[in-house]
This record gives C-alpha cells, sequence and structure tokens, in this order.
C-alpha cells in the first residue's frame, strides 16, 4: 500500500513536470514574435484552404469560368460583364458548393457597350465589332440586374480565368498535402524507427539498410516514379510524397529512441515487465516529440515544393484543378513577355508558406529546447 502510494505521488509530480515545461515552451513560442506570425499565417492559409470557395469572386469548381476575350490582363483590370443565367436547376446542396464550388454558373460575357431596347438587348462583346442581340426573357425582363463591373484584382490568366480566385483555391493543393504527406510519413517514420531503435541487432541493421537505400535514390525522382505507378492526380501525389518523406522522420525518431531508452525510468519499466510496445508508446515517444514536431514542420515545407515541381512538370494535379506549380508552368514563359506576375505571383505564394512553414519549425525547435 505505501508502494503504491509512493508511485502515485512519484506519477503526479512528473504530470505536473509535463504540464510546466509544456506550459514553458508555449510562452517562449509566444515570445518568437516571427514564428507566432508565421504560425496565424499558416492558420489564414488553412481556413483559406477550407472555405476559399466563400472568399474567391469566382465561386465556379476550380474558378474555371473562362473568359478567352479578356486573357492574360494586368492585375486591376474592370470589364462591365453580362452574367446570363443558366436554364438548369442547381441541385447542388449548399455543403457541396462551400467545399467543392458551384457546378452550374451563369454564363458570362465581357462586353464594351450594351444598348436596352423594347424586347432585347443589344451589346457588343470585348473582342468584337459587331452587336449581337439576347431577348430580355432571359434576363427576366431585367438586363441591368445581369451587367455589373467585374474587377480582376490580380488579372486574368492566359484563359481569362480570374487569377486570385484560382491562387486562393489553389491553396487547397499545397496546404493539404502538406497535412496528409506528413501524417503518412509519421505514420511509417515513426514505427519504423521505433523499432529500430528499441531492438537494435540485426532489425536496426536491416531497417537502416532500408533507410539508406531510400535515401540514396533523388527524392523528386522517387516520386515521379511512384505517381506514375498510382496515376495522375492530386490523391496520387499527397500518396507518393507521404511514403517518399518517412526516411528522414525514421532516422530522427530511431536516433531519440537509441538514447532514450537507456534512461532508469525505461530500465524500471523493463524490469517492471512491461511490453515493449507499452514502453515504446507510453514512455519513449512522448519523451521524444519535441524533435518529431520539428521535422514534422521542416516535411511540410518540403512537400508544398515537392508537390509544386510535380505540377510543374505536369505529373502533379492535373487540369483544371488549380494548383500553384501548374500555375507557374502555364505561365512561365510570360516572364520574357512583359507579364512576368502570372507566373511571380503564385511563386511568391510559394515562397511565402514555405517560408511561413520554416520559420514555425525553428521557433519550435527553440522553444521545446529545454536547456535554453
Amino acid at each position: 500500500m505505501f508502494a503504491q502510494a509512493i508511485r502515485f505521488f512519484t506519477f503526479v509530480k512528473m504530470l505536473n513536470q509535463s504540464k510546466s515545461l509544456s506550459q514553458l515552451a508555449v510562452q517562449k513560442f509566444k515570445q518568437n514574435r516571427i514564428g507566432l506570425c508565421s504560425f496565424w499565417f499558416v492558420v489564414f492559409c488553412g481556413f483559406i484552404a477550407v472555405f476559399g470557395y466563400l472568399i474567391a469572386p469566382d465561386n465556379s469548381q476550380n474558378a474555371n469560368q473562362m473568359h478567352i476575350e479578356i486573357h492574360s490582363k494586368e492585375p486591376g483590370f474592370s470589364v462591365d460583364m453580362l452574367s446570363i443565367p443558366s436554364k438548369e436547376k442547381n441541385s447542388q446542396s449548399l455543403i457541396k458548393r462551400i467545399f467543392l464550388g458551384n457546378t452550374q454558373t451563369n454564363t458570362e460575357i465581357a462586353i464594351k457597350s450594351y444598348q436596352i431596347h423594347q424586347e432585347e438587348l443589344e451589346y457588343i462583346g470585348y473582342d468584337d465589332r459587331l452587336p449581337k442581340t439576347i431577348k430580355l426573357t432571359l434576363l427576366d425582363n431585367s438586363p441591368k440586374k445581369y451587367i455589373k463591373k467585374k474587377t480582376f484584382y490580380f488579372g486574368t490568366d492566359k484563359y481569362g480565368r480570374d487569377l486570385l480566385s484560382r491562387l486562393l483555391i489553389g491553396t487547397r493543393i499545397s496546404f493539404f498535402i502538406g497535412f496528409i504527406a506528413v501524417f503518412i510519413s509519421l505514420f511509417i517514420g515513426i514505427g519504423i524507427g521505433a523499432v529500430a531503435g528499441y531492438y537494435g541487432g540485426k532489425i536496426d541493421a536491416f531497417i537502416m539498410w532500408l533507410i539508406n537505400i531510400t535515401w540514396s535514390i533523388p527524392t523528386l525522382l522517387l516520386v515521379i516514379a511512384i505517381t506514375l505507378a498510382l496515376g495522375k492526380g492530386y490523391w496520387q501525389v499527397f500518396i507518393a510524397v507521404g511514403l517518399t518523406m518517412w526516411v528522414e522522420v525514421a532516422r530522427v525518431v530511431r536516433g531519440q529512441v537509441l538514447t532514450t531508452k537507456q534512461q532508469q525510468y525505461v530500465e524500471a519499466a523493463y524490469v517492471l515487465g512491461f511490453s515493449s510496445i507499452r514502453i515504446i508508446f507510453r514512455h519513449i515517444l512522448p519523451n521524444i516529440i519535441a524533435p518529431i514536431i520539428v521535422i514534422s514542420a521542416a516535411n511540410f515545407a518540403a512537400a508544398i515544393l515537392i508537390e509544386s515541381g510535380l505540377s510543374f512538370l505536369g505529373i502533379g494535379a492535373q487540369p483544371p484543378t488549380p494548383s500553384w506549380g501548374a500555375m507557374i508552368k502555364d505561365h512561365y514563359s510570360y516572364i520574357i513577355l512583359g507579364k512576368a506576375y502570372l507566373a511571380i505571383i503564385p511563386g511568391l505564394a510559394i515562397m511565402s508558406l514555405v517560408m511561413a512553414c520554416m520559420l514555425i519549425g525553428n521557433a519550435l525547435r527553440d522553444a521545446l529546447d529545454v536547456k535554453a
């Protein structure tokens, strides 16, 4: 009874110490203004990734409303837009419209001028010279309600699509690939690294041989090979990137487990007859979570860069799905045509999100360093 009481109070003391260390880490992270600003920037990008269709000026699916007549226009370009209502009833639910975009949108026509007659609307298209007509009944006999000035704040791409909307919806690909790739890499890397570090011997030698073989293959080449095997598409890219990033996690976890398993509390758990699984998951892994968090932030940034590279090569997300890498691919030739912003804007978006993730990783490293 006395021994159980001592063990209980020891556990409570360790729990309070753990809480105090966690609170100290949170406090140190809050004091790092750069890391805190980067964290909120990533949260903001996450909000855009989830609710992008509520924010984007073009809420059609994949922001794919094309206006060829006004392609490659500069930022801030404005034009009168005639919106012809769709005859089909929109059967989409509200949730699908919020998260997947509107599949049934009105037909938009950029116009230079228009005149309203008794039974029809006469208009001249942006690139046309001859007028065209449309019956007022198609516009509910209220044509002015369907003619509005539309501003493209980031300009239009080579297909006349709103660049700002494509950029906002493209955040979803870059953001979620980071989360999914990190989750897959943690799931595989923690398990393999913990087994290698804890058991050692031939198991460790075999796993290290596997890690070194995987490490020696160029990451982009390995991702391309896995993507081609799984097929083109962004879900295949998510899985492929995750399957190539477990190596870094496994190496870090293995090194930490090799050091931590020599601690007295781990030896005590072994003497008490606890199973290896319990020792690994209840006593070792909770004490090496700090370096795992830091490597996860770095992998998040690396996953975004890899996906952008794949999309640039045409292996990532397929058209018309918007992706920052694909946007650069579509417009990199415009750099020498005096419209470099078409490629620079998505490039700046990639740079900003990757830099924010790296700064968060540095801030977490400093905050979780108990020696500092």
